[in-house]
């Protein structure tokens, strides 16, 4: 086993792992963040999708071990005193779901998209998500969602 520190959603937390746990693993077995999802282990899907020092990363293609030290955020900890995160309230507004399953990685990888560009245009939100995969809503109100939470007017159709 080994020890690591982190801080998960503004918590310090410290646990022992073993070596070969994934970050994924660790977030739902050790501390009950469920709402990070495994979906297809292989790095393929994103529903994994959490933020590791401010930056989206695949947490099942990350051992728990590699998160030392480190501030993970997940998508229980977008939400601040009760409020949405502005692309969770964007999701839910533009009904950019459909079974949910993809949601928590998608919402993950839009907010640093966003980070990293505040205006992007509708291909660079396609570009920037094609890393997570979702198999039921055909994309559109996704991209429409990212284009709300960043404050632009969309096309409706």
């Amino acid at each position: 086993m080994t020890r690591i520190s982190l801080t998960v959603d503004g918590a310090s937390v410290s646990e022992d792992v073993e070596p070969r746990m994934l970050l994924v693993q660790f977030l739902r077995e050790k501390l009950g963040k469920t709402g990070t999802v495994v979906g297809c282990d292989t790095s393929n899907c994103g529903a994994c999708t959490v933020h590791l020092d401010g930056h989206s990363v695949k947490s099942c293609n990350v051992l728990a071990v590699q998160a030392e030290g480190s501030e993970v955020t997940t998508i229980e900890g977008l939400a601040r005193d009760g409020e949405l995160h502005p692309v969770q309230q964007a999701f839910h507004e533009c009904h950019a779901l459909q079974c949910g399953y993809c949601t928590p990685g998608m919402i993950m990888q839009s907010v640093d998209l966003l980070n990293d560009n505040p205006k992007p245009t509708e291909e660079e939100i396609r570009v920037g998500l094609e890393g997570n995969l979702c198999r039921c809503t055909g994309y559109h109100n996704i991209v429409r969602a990212v284009q709300t939470a960043s404050g632009q007017e969309v096309n409706a159709s």
